[in-house]
């Protein structure tokens, strides 16, 4: 346990910080997962949908640094070349 001011003070800004990295985290992965599950359903409009939101926050966290920004140009690619492929 910290006994400098300084260093309680950035124990909770620090918790601050992990509790809003795990809850975008979280919601980039909910997003992804509802495009793999409209391609899996076959629905091509729904897909396209999902992708475009997910595409937004794939670029959000990886201006924010929360994901190296190959890991969202990979996913990124990977569901457009799944949507592309669809029939």
């Amino acid at each position: 346990m910290p006994n400098i001011k300084s260093a309680k003070k950035r124990v909770v800004i620090s918790e601050k910080a992990r509790q809003r990295n795990v809850a975008a985290r979280s919601k980039m992965r909910t997003l992804i997962k509802n495009v793999i599950k409209a391609i899996i359903a076959g629905n091509k409009e729904d897909a396209k949908n999902a992708f475009t939101a997910a595409e937004s926050v794939l670029d959000r966290a990886a201006n924010k640094g929360l994901i190296h920004t190959n890991k969202a140009a990979r996913h990124k690619s990977k569901l457009a070349a799944k949507i592309k492929a669809m029939n």
